[in-house]
């Protein structure tokens, strides 16, 4: 299918058309899982340039490219596929009679025609598939588990899906993959909540699940490199409801993110983000010796979207905190603030001038 799309939408590393494209800073696109794995295997490197890249490379999403592969891919003839074959994929996969071979291969079949046909995906939850889909999740073979998952991931892209899915019980099953799964698993797993929660609504009850937020707190502590990045992930997702706020402070999130985010997951900066908002997170976070350090470090060290999350940070806890405003004029931010007065970034504008506002007339509530 990928010779029917123009080249510049397949990935240079898996020659395949890619679902989630994201730019590295020498400002090649790549998917992002291929280039995750290319980092994840240790090298430091653009696979195209050959140029150096940080130590904690940023991927930023290339929103436009993937709308483009997607409405390429509604309005593109398809060559490839009969009209009845998804049917008769479903079937195999519901079938008692099929062997699980066949129910493997259906599975791999359907998650790989889903990845880039959105069409296709509203077509299978019509039909009745998400069932089928969802008994392999809870399946005991991990290797039919984490197709299952991939699929049930590709069909959780569309917003139309998204509520269904959740009635249907998914956040249930994966929730258990997140406590239990394999870590590969794993990490899809996180990733399907992330994309459930785009949906607001969903954001509620997902949070509501008694297991879903602490699986992903301890995720990050006991999770390897992509696990922890996209728990990460998933709890920015759903942080963005008021109530997940508290119940991912009462799980211990806060002391969590700020060590991962010392040891450079600076994902967790944007999380931080959200859960100082409340007085509770705040709270949790002036215990933490050593936190004004950290945000010191994003400041100094991080990506755009780090510096913007962590201006916003450091500024809600100096407002907060009398004790805190002292500790961070003391750690110099007054002056790595006057470093960053030529960025462009409106967002890093307008915080900055906050925090230089606050550290200058020492604007603390208490």
């Amino acid at each position: 299918m990928s010779t029917q799309f123009p080249d510049d939408f397949k990935c240079p590393i898996s020659l395949e058309i890619m679902s989630d494209p994201v730019i590295l800073s020498s400002g090649h696109t790549f998917d992002r899982v291929s280039i995750q794995r290319w980092l994840d295997s240790g090298h430091r490197t653009c696979p195209i340039t050959k140029l150096p890249l940080p130590e904690h490379p940023w991927l930023i999403p290339n929103h436009a490219l993937r709308s483009l592969i997607s409405n390429y891919t509604l309005v593109s003839p398809s060559k490839s596929q009969p009209c009845s074959q998804p049917q008769t994929l479903v079937s195999a996969l519901t079938s008692p009679s099929s062997p699980i071979g066949t129910k493997l291969d259906s599975l791999t079949h359907l998650a790989g025609l889903t990845k880039r046909d959105s069409s296709l995906r509203r077509k299978l939850t019509e039909s009745g598939a998400v069932p089928a889909v969802l008994k392999f999740v809870d399946s005991e073979d991990p290797v039919l588990q984490e197709k299952a998952l991939s699929l049930l991931l590709n069909l959780s892209l569309d917003d139309d899906n998204k509520v269904g899915l959740v009635a249907e019980g998914a956040v249930n099953r994966v929730v258990k993959i997140l406590r239990i799964g394999s870590p590969d698993c794993r990490a899809i797993a996180a990733t399907i909540i992330t994309s459930l929660a785009v949906v607001e609504v969903n954001k509620a009850t997902i949070g509501a699940y008694p297991d879903a937020i602490p699986a992903l707190v301890r995720l990050l502590i006991a999770g390897k490199g992509r696990e922890k990045k996209e728990a990460a992930t998933a709890l920015y997702a759903i942080c963005s409801f008021t109530d997940n706020r508290r119940r991912a402070i009462d799980c211990g999130a806060v002391p969590i993110l700020i060590n991962l985010l010392d040891l450079g997951l600076e994902r967790a900066i944007e999380v931080l983000g959200l859960l100082v908002k409340c007085k509770e997170g705040r709270e949790e976070m002036m215990k933490v010796n050593g936190c004004v350090k950290v945000l010191v470090k994003v400041l100094k060290n991080g990506s755009s979207r780090g510096v913007q999350y962590g201006l916003f940070t450091l500024n809600c806890l100096c407002n907060y905190s009398e004790i805190f405003c002292f500790e961070a004029r003391k750690q110099g931010v007054l002056g790595i603030c006057m470093g960053l007065v030529e960025e462009e970034n409106e967002k890093i504008k307008r915080y900055l001038s906050n925090l230089v506002q606050t550290l200058s007339g020492n604007h603390a509530n208490g």
